[in-house]
């Protein structure tokens, strides 16, 4: 059947007006397909359909055969299309993919609309933008309307008008043989003359009017020209009120080897010769503009390139790596009340044992410690401003959520940090976040180095001597794991360069012993290993091994993340404030080791344990070198030697602590002793 009219639905490879260019083959795959013919763009009205339209893919783009219904719509649009009323197509497509080039490469046209006017000569593409029911508007990357500004013709007409010289080709058809770097210079020489236009004067000092369209190419043979200005079409260069004058041509001054300033100009044949070096040296067309200005002096050339593009819609940030971040908040224990109490009752000692009975005698009571400690909340917060002005008028990207992003991704870092190794400010910094240290009861978030040892175990490694290797740290962690008492299987948290050191651990036959992250994680007989960026401000950590179910994060109702605005008239600013309140620490007793590095002089020394008489209450403290013995309760050394006898239900707590130029391999419980004498 014969189609009413024809037309080009889009064309290809025209750079459109927001700079996007259609590729020849982004949709190839729609030829032969039949979608809806509509008026304006209005398929969500079933009045609205005037028919179908039959795609045809070409090289030059995708046409359209159109096909009037016999509805009232369909034969008055019919009518207004034979009598010239309605002249030009657009098209509904979505499932657009883009180059970052800004090519669009693949698309789904889904209707073929009939539009009142098409855009300016070249395409145009309007992405599809929807608004809330809130006032806001969201922008459709992926769907978009495009108008190629082409002409219908009815169906016993040619599909391209040849020019009015007679020749073979149109204007487009010419314009699509020339190469991008081609397309983009004649887009400058157009964008310029435009500019001219609209600015006005008299660039070449001849008093020529210079206001047609061929002003862009020879500005001294415009005054045949200029009569028919008034009757210039809409994509006429010459039709702008104060368009006196238009811009000489940068490439053809066959006239005129030099401007008004006595800059060299280049020829017709002299930007050929270019194009044509560009080709054969397969270089690009800037590569051999620049080798042509230094060779004859002309300048400026950087004008002749289009102006530099954000990659980006926005800013990027330049941060620490946050991939941990998630990992470590997402595992913690969560509970709705942030004043936590935590008991623990050590019955690992010997009066805590179950004992055997005799008959006849007495049973005696069992004796084991309990302690207990309270964390309450503490508030974390990241304060922000901008000025009411400064919003208006950036306009290439929403800052106010942009710089909302960048709260709540800083504000989750700090607390991850805050649960791992604190904040690191100072104690007496008014912005530290608040960290109790051991076993004393406060407020904030305590960090696991630096809690009490009744819930981790610090590991000390020493790798500064010259035989010393990553692999000792590895095989110190292996026998410090019968001291972890926490949930499952721990994770160990480390840095980069402590996990890169350990997989280049080498054996004689210089073969690693592990061969990835997973395979180190198996021999450390962990889960896995997680790199934290943020504990490269401890040089002495080499990491965490724990659970983090084993620590619980607690906040009452409010007191999770908000996230508050506020408008200050009198300074026109809005202030912005990411704030939560909440108390952190682990709960259950030995749940976690923190491996250390000792100073490279440190020596290595194992505590022996004091000796305990039961029947007369004596404590003796060995003597031993790099040990140094203290009473718990009071802090005093303790000599070597037997202690004073203790009474009837009295305890005693010895310490040992390294001396100065020593290091324990573990600390905690197992450099910890308590005694008791039972009650009588």
């Amino acid at each position: 059947m014969k189609p009413d009219f024809s037309g080009w639905a889009t064309k290809a490879n025209m750079r459109c007006s927001d700079g996007r260019v259609i590729t020849t083959d982004a949709f190839k795959h729609m030829d032969g397909k039949r979608v809806p013919l509509v008026f304006m763009h209005g398929h969500s009205d079933i009045t609205n359909v005037l028919g179908y339209a039959i795609l045809k893919h070409m090289a030059e783009g995708v046409r359209a055969d159109g096909y009037f219904n016999s509805t009232q719509a369909g034969q008055n649009a019919k009518l207004q299309v034979e009598h010239g009323d309605i002249d030009s197509l657009s098209i509904h497509a979505n499932q657009l993919v883009e180059k970052p080039t800004k090519q669009v490469m693949h698309g789904q046209i889904t209707e073929v609309s009939l539009v009142l006017a098409g855009a300016n000569p070249g395409a145009k593409i309007d992405f599809v933008a929807v608004r809330h029911s809130d006032g806001s508007l969201d922008e459709l990357e992926d769907e978009a309307f495009i108008t190629s500004g082409e002409e219908l013709f009815h169906a016993d007409q040619t599909t391209d008008a040849p020019p009015a010289d007679g020749g073979g080709k149109t204007i487009a058809d010419a314009f699509n043989e020339f190469t991008p770097e081609q397309q983009d210079l004649v887009a400058y020489i157009v964008e310029e003359a435009v500019k001219n236009a609209e600015a006005g004067g008299d660039p070449d000092g001849d008093g020529d009017d210079d206001t047609t369209a061929e002003g862009v190419v020879n500005d001294d043979t415009q005054d045949a020209a200029h009569s028919d200005n008034n009757n210039a079409g809409e994509g006429d260069l010459s039709h702008k009120e104060g368009a006196d004058n238009m811009s000489r041509n940068v490439v053809d001054q066959t006239d005129k080897q030099t401007d008004k300033r006595g800059k060299r100009a280049l020829t017709h044949a002299e930007a050929e010769g270019i194009f044509a070096a560009a080709f054969k040296n397969k270089t690009t067309l800037k590569t051999e503009v620049d080798a042509f200005a230094l060779q004859h002096g002309i300048e400026p050339m950087d004008v002749l390139f289009p102006n530099y593009q954000n990659l980006t819609n926005t800013p990027q940030f330049l941060s620490r790596r946050m991939e941990w971040v998630a990992g470590v908040l997402d595992s913690t224990s969560k509970t709705p009340f942030s004043k936590v109490r935590t008991i623990v009752a050590d019955i690992t000692m010997d009066e805590a044992r179950a004992k055997g009975y005799i008959t006849g005698n007495m049973k005696k009571e069992e004796w084991f410690s309990v302690s207990r400690r309270t964390t309450d909340a503490t508030t974390i917060y990241k304060k922000q401003k901008l000025n009411r002005d400064d919003i208006i008028e950036i306009t290439d990207f929403d800052v106010v959520s942009w710089m909302k992003g960048e709260m709540s991704v800083m504000g989750r870092e700090e607390i991850a940090r805050a649960i791992l190794i604190g904040d690191g400010r100072a104690v007496d910094d008014p912005d530290k976040v608040a960290d109790p240290m051991g076993a004393n009861s406060g407020a904030g978030i305590r960090s696991i180095t630096n809690e009490n040892e009744v819930f981790k175990t610090d590991v000390y490694v020493n790798t500064g001597d010259t035989n010393s290797s990553m692999l000792e740290v590895a095989e110190a962690i292996l026998r410090s794991m019968r001291f972890y008492k926490g949930s499952g299987r721990p994770t160990f948290y480390t840095t980069l360069p402590v996990l890169t050191s350990l997989l280049l651990v080498k054996d004689g036959m210089n073969r690693r012993y592990w061969n990835s992250p997973e395979e180190l994680a198996q021999y450390l007989m962990v889960d896995k290993i997680v790199p934290v960026e943020a504990m490269e401000t401890l040089p002495n950590l080499f990491g965490i091994i724990v659970n983090l179910t084993d620590y619980n994060i607690g906040a009452n109702k409010g007191g999770e993340v908000n996230l508050f605005d506020f408008f200050d008239i009198d300074y026109n600013q809005y202030k912005y404030l990411w704030e939560t309140r909440v108390s952190g620490a682990l709960t259950v007793p030995k749940s976690a080791l923190v491996v250390w590095k000792t100073n490279s002089g440190d020596v290595l020394v194992s505590p022996v344990a004091p000796s305990f008489d039961k029947t007369t209450g004596v404590v003796t403290i060995p003597t031993q070198t790099g040990v140094v013995y203290k009473n718990n309760v009071t802090g005093a050394t303790l000599t070597a030697g037997a202690q004073t006898a203790l009474t009837a239900d009295e305890t005693l707590v010895v310490e040992a602590h390294p001396a100065s130029g020593y290091f324990f391999e573990t600390d905690g419980l197992t450099v910890q002793w308590t005694f008791h004498m039972p009650a009588a």
